[in-house]
């Protein structure tokens, strides 16, 4: 009585559609490519060339947040004196960052 019949509406032809369609997906492809991939890529070139560069007396952060400076390095474990006869070894890609010469004197 109050309710009405529903009748379904013909349907729409489909026009053209093509590139319109998948434009915002392409955007948001080369968004995500440009502001996360791409970064992130170039992190980890420099971490790679920083952890081959590592010699002896180099002053790091490990993953764990040891600070201390590197007495050995080995092909892919580094020794690292964290205080004076303190020595552990650590995998080399669990190190984050080298610190500059100097900074452990400045933080004791």
């Amino acid at each position: 009585m109050f309710i009405s019949n529903a009748y379904a509406e013909a349907a729409a032809p489909v026009q053209g559609g093509g590139l319109m369609d998948f434009l915002p997906l392409i955007v948001l492809a080369a968004a995500f490519y440009f502001f996360i991939l791409r970064p992130q890529s170039k992190r980890a070139k420099e971490l790679k060339a920083m952890i081959e560069a590592l010699q002896r007396g180099d002053e790091i952060v490990t993953a764990g947040g040891e600070v201390g400076r590197v007495s050995k390095v080995y092909e892919e474990y580094v020794g690292v004196e964290l205080a004076e006869n303190i020595e552990v070894t650590v995998q080399k890609s669990s190190i984050l960052a080298m610190l500059p010469k100097g900074t452990i004197k400045s933080i004791k």
